[in-house]
């Protein structure tokens, strides 16, 4: 078992110290996780603390693939919502 981060994250370094088996490392162009290492905090904690901390939807995903913070987590704002004002400023 293991997450991944993908190339949305910011490297922002909120979620390396936060990792109990040390599985985050810093890398170009985004941080990863070593999937050996890598727990998912399952008995440690009740969600991944990465996940918890991260302040990028999307940025972090399960192993099906699946957002730990998915678009609108975070900012509250619907993803289909979000898209109507990006196209609004967009057209402007």
């Amino acid at each position: 078992m293991a997450l991944q981060i993908i190339a949305t994250c910011v490297n922002c370094w909120a979620c390396e110290p936060l990792c109990p088996t040390g599985a985050i490392q810093a890398a170009r162009p985004h941080f990863r996780i070593d999937p050996r290492a890598c727990s998912e905090c399952e008995g440690q904690f009740p969600v991944p603390q990465c996940a918890s901390i991260c302040p990028i939807e999307g940025a972090i995903l399960d192993q099906a693939g699946r957002a730990l913070n998915p678009p609108g987590s975070l900012t509250g704002i619907p993803p289909e919502r979000l898209a109507a004002a990006r196209a609004e400023i967009q057209a402007r």
